[in-house]
């Protein structure tokens, strides 16, 4: 007889280290400044963040999004990506991507900190640990009804 076994712990893990260096490397091999996207049946093009300094400026001190859609914050392996509204000019959605691509979190509507210090800042974190943050002004997920479980992928130019 010819049982399937389940997937082990180990097995698991290097599917997920494979899904998420995959997706690492398309992004560090891109090596541009903005990146065209779908997320559930929306199409976006985003600016990437993709470097400490990057990730840590994100949308700070912009008035508005210039054109684009929004960020998307490419961290070298899954971590619990805290968010912080630092200096921003705008209200945002944050969504939290998982290694599989799909959104495993959302705070909507997250509006300015004016006036505190690094260490009263509020920090917005995931569930879970993931590899991509986008943030997308305030009001994008409602008048989408983007879900948790929808997925992100990269596409040609439109």
């Amino acid at each position: 007889m010819n049982e399937k076994k389940p997937l082990s712990k180990f097995q698991i893990v290097t599917i997920v280290a494979f899904l998420v260096s995959t997706v690492v490397l398309f992004f560090l091999n891109m090596r541009q400044t903005s990146e065209w996207i779908r997320l559930g049946d929306e199409v976006l093009h985003v600016l990437i963040a993709d470097t400490p300094q990057e990730t840590f400026k994100g949308l700070s001190d912009r008035k508005d999004l210039g054109g684009y859609d929004g960020m998307l914050f490419v961290f070298g392996s899954p971590k619990r990506a805290g968010i912080v509204m630092r200096d921003m000019r705008f209200p945002l959605d944050i969504i939290w991507i998982g290694s599989d691509l799909k959104v495993v979190d959302i705070a909507q509507n997250v509006q300015l900190e004016t006036g505190d210090t690094e260490e009263e800042l509020t920090v917005y974190y995931p569930r879970t640990e993931v590899p991509l943050v986008l943030e997308v002004p305030a009001g994008f997920v409602q008048r989408t009804g983007l879900k948790i479980g929808d997925a992100l992928s990269v596409i040609e130019t439109p």
